[in-house]
């Protein structure tokens, strides 16, 4: 499958077909103990470099962003426009069923109101009623020096809880250093780490602002944050997507 020359049903049949073969229960079962859970080669090293390839042309973004900036670390990044690169939104959507049960078992925990619907679609539609209508799937380029600070992708008053990046550059060949890091911060307690060991074409889900963990009194909340450690060598790609689209 290529970025350019798929059609778009033939990208979201290949993305559920790839996407069905991971052990969701499993990786379910990470994402409440830990927050994050790794789903290894979800791309092929071919489609990580056309992905990454896509950085410079400019007709497929619709914002570019300076980290410095803005103070949110060393860096840059570009926001894709709609329509998606096939490959991605096929992914997008793919992804989105699996992660949505998962959202939705961890607010019936929470005690929050909101459920996702089972496709998409539908829930863009509700973006779209809160006004947000920007794309935010995007891709990021770091160099040496660069960072991220931790951070969250809410965008809006409607955030899926959960977002997957993958890392489309080879470590310790590509680059070194840029590890992803997801901080854990715990009522009354001191802030948790976890760093994820991702190769090429490997992802990673996590959640994007809070998650519930089962304490001695019932279910509490912890506030999560992430971002990419300085890149010491080299050259660092990342496509990111995140479910909820931007006011």
């Amino acid at each position: 499958m290529t970025i350019h020359s798929i059609g778009s049903k033939a990208a979201v049949r290949s993305a559920e077909a790839r996407v069905a073969g991971y052990d969701w229960e499993m990786l379910a079962g990470e994402l409440g103990n830990y927050g994050c859970a790794m789903m290894e080669k979800l791309l092929t090293p071919d489609e990580c470099r056309q992905i990454a390839g896509l950085y410079p042309e400019e007709g497929h973004f619709r914002s570019h962003v300076h980290m410095a900036r803005h103070g949110f670390g060393k860096g840059e990044y570009r926001y894709f426009r709609y329509p998606l690169p096939d490959l991605i939104g096929g992914l997008r959507s793919a992804l989105y069923p699996r992660l949505a049960a998962v959202a939705n078992a961890w607010n019936e925990r929470m005690g929050i109101a909101q459920r996702y619907p089972a496709e998409h679609g539908a829930f863009l539609d509700l973006c779209r009623e809160q006004g947000q209508t920007r794309p935010t799937p995007l891709l990021l380029q770091y160099v040496p020096g660069d960072f991220n600070c931790l951070h969250q992708d809410l965008y809006g008053d409607l955030a899926f809880p959960l977002q997957v990046a993958i890392l489309l550059s080879q470590p310790g060949q590509d680059f070194t250093g840029g590890e992803f890091v997801l901080t854990e911060q715990r009522p009354r307690m001191q802030s948790r780490a976890e760093v994820v060991p991702l190769s090429q074409g490997d992802a990673v889900a996590f959640a994007v602002h809070n998650r519930p963990v089962r304490g001695t009194k019932g279910n509490y909340r912890v506030n999560l944050r992430h971002g990419v450690s300085r890149l010491r060598s080299g050259m660092r790609h990342t496509v990111g997507i995140i479910f909820h689209d931007a006011k």
